[in-house]
């Protein structure tokens, strides 16, 4: 997630995992499970204290699977700062045997043969994360990104379906904490408008490659109205703002703390956006 620039049949699952941990086994031939994979989204960061990663979407969109099947079990592997490439190939969390995330979830998949019903994934927001310094984004280090990206998760998508043919896989659009700048005066709102075009290159990408895949799309993007300039609603302290900038301001730490994180009603929003599409 763009780490500091830039969110009816219930799936029944049966074994608790800790991040780069082994699953727990299980004799129950009925056991299925839920395995979530991505960057700090996915694991649930938020920049409070003491932290609580189970208020993050994942596990909030667990509790809501598991009110329908009280047997639904999660595997997390998300990582805090994962980019495409390191999901790839490593170097950020210590999975088992010093591995990447994707192979940790290959290991899972292959270990646990036609039981994981359902996959979750966020990744790429980290990506651009270096194209944005000093209140600019760099359109070259956006291109460059963004090539890197599509190439690398049309990868990762075509090797977790190589091991799970069939399971079903949700990604997500991200929701756009650059809105924030709206409220830093002219040269702010200029760095929003701009993050719009940004983030709607990148979440079509998500959207085609995630669609090439097979793979459903929470649109997160939407359910934070990211692109909502025009309806003007009132933001406590401030006055009437754009619908978009308002619920970056409620939903993520952006506006209090220039923390691009979800907060707990926030990754609710996303929990229900990926519930959507379970």
């Amino acid at each position: 997630m763009l780490r500091r620039i830039t969110s009816a049949a219930a799936v029944a699952a049966v074994a608790l995992g800790l991040l780069g941990g082994p699953a727990a086994a299980s004799s129950d031939e009925s056991t299925t499970y839920y395995l979530a994979l991505g960057d700090s989204l996915a694991a649930g960061y938020q920049p409070v204290s003491p932290l609580e990663r189970t208020d993050g979407y994942v596990w909030q969109l667990h509790d809501k699977l598991r009110a329908a099947d009280p047997k639904l079990s999660l595997e997390n592997l998300g990582c805090g700062g994962e980019t495409t490439a390191t999901l790839l190939n490593g170097g950020i969390c210590d999975y088992p045997g010093r591995d990447s995330q994707l192979s940790a979830a290959e290991r899972f998949l292959h270990a646990h043969k036609d039981k994981v019903t359902l996959i979750t994934i966020d990744i790429g927001g980290n990506d651009l994360n270096r194209c944005a310094r000093g209140g600019t984004i760099d359109p070259a280090c956006v291109q460059s990104a963004l090539v890197a990206l599509s190439a690398n998760l049309t990868e990762i998508m075509t090797r977790l379906r190589a091991v799970a043919p069939q399971t079903p896989i949700v990604g997500m659009t991200y929701y756009n904490p650059y809105l924030a700048a709206w409220l830093a005066g002219p040269a702010g709102k200029a760095l929003a408008q701009q993050s719009i075009q940004v983030s709607a290159v990148f979440n079509s990408i998500l959207n085609a490659v995630y669609s090439a895949a097979g793979a459903r799309v929470a649109d997160v993007a939407g359910a934070f109205s990211s692109t909502d300039m025009a309806t003007q609603v009132p933001l406590p302290g401030v006055g009437q703002v754009p619908l978009a900038v308002a619920r970056i301001c409620m939903w993520t730490w952006m506006c209090a703390k220039s923390d691009i994180h979800a907060t707990t009603s926030g990754y609710a929003v996303i929990a229900d956006a990926y519930l959507a599409q379970v």
